[in-house]
């Protein structure tokens, strides 16, 4: 009898042994996924980069002269599971009509997320909502109540965004980060690398940048969008093109609020890797060697 006392003693150790290292090891693993979306069959890069097209719908550069500029950023992402319009400028009429010149039926939009509630990235979004209620907006959580409601009324689908997340295959969100603006960015996933795509950076470009690569464990193709350096010294800007290029940036496209002193050091850093973003401008892999 004590013998089976003895015996069943020890197996209830090594069953509890077993159990502690088993915990150990599961939230070892856990914590080492901490602030990371992680690559599995889950989330595998599946765009298309073949079919992958980012058009500038809404800009204060000018590029085709068909279209009309104005302060504001606004751009379209085809080829991805679902297509995506980033931000809707701040007049809707010109953002609709620049979309029309550029042969982009608002119904074909399946996504729309704005990266921060500046009126010259949410200006247009009544006036897509108006032609295409069925959209899906994914929104900073920090927004007001009452521009969600009103979203609502439309019959959109309000997805409020804090944390980083996955949006659809290939396409993510920083999940909204700053001090005083709240501000995501938008991440897809190409065979070739990151393509980060902001509003105004106002949490700064090299944190943006940072931030996705930590979160989407791959190198980044492009950066571009508003890179909110309008105003800034040549020496700052200077320091930020040198730490975009320890991070890896391939190709930049800064617009928008990145100011002409911001573009002309870019373009002279990046030669041939600079890409000139303005409305109607339109981005595809072939653009990257």
């Amino acid at each position: 009898m004590e013998m089976k006392k003895i015996l069943l003693m020890a197996i209830v150790a090594v069953v509890a042994i077993g159990t502690i290292l088993c915990v150990t090891i599961l939230f070892g693993h856990e914590e080492s996924k901490k602030g990371q979306i992680m690559q599995s069959k889950e989330n595998n890069v599946t765009t298309t980069d073949r079919g992958l097209s980012i058009v500038v719908t809404y800009n204060n550069n000018s590029y085709d002269k068909r279209l009309t500029t104005a302060w504001g950023f606004s751009c379209l992402i085809r080829g991805t599971e679902k297509t995506i319009l980033f931000d809707t400028g701040g007049d809707g009429s010109i953002l609709l009509a620049n979309m029309g010149k550029l042969g982009i039926n608002p119904k074909e939009i399946d996504l729309v997320v704005l990266s921060h509630i500046h009126s010259d990235h949410v200006g247009g979004l009544h006036s897509v909502l108006e032609k295409n209620p069925k959209v899906v907006v994914y929104l900073p959580e920090s927004f007001t109540m009452s521009f969600k409601s009103n979203v609502i009324e439309y019959g959109a689908k309000v997805v409020e965004v804090h944390e980083p997340l996955k949006i659809c295959d290939s396409v993510y969100s920083t999940g909204e980060f700053g001090t005083w603006i709240k501000e995501q960015s938008l991440v897809v996933q190409t065979g070739k690398g990151l393509i980060v795509i902001t509003g105004c950076a106002h949490p700064g470009i090299v944190k943006v940048v940072s931030k996705s690569k930590g979160l989407v464990k791959d190198n980044v193709l492009l950066a571009m969008g508003g890179f909110h350096l309008y105003g800034q010294r040549k020496g700052n800007i200077e320091k930020i093109i040198s730490s975009l290029r320890k991070l890896g940036v391939r190709y930049v496209g800064p617009c928008h609020c990145s100011g002409d002193l911001s573009r002309q050091l870019f373009e002279k850093e990046y030669r041939g890797n600079y890409i000139n973003i303005g409305v109607g401008r339109v981005i595809t892999m072939s653009d990257f060697k």
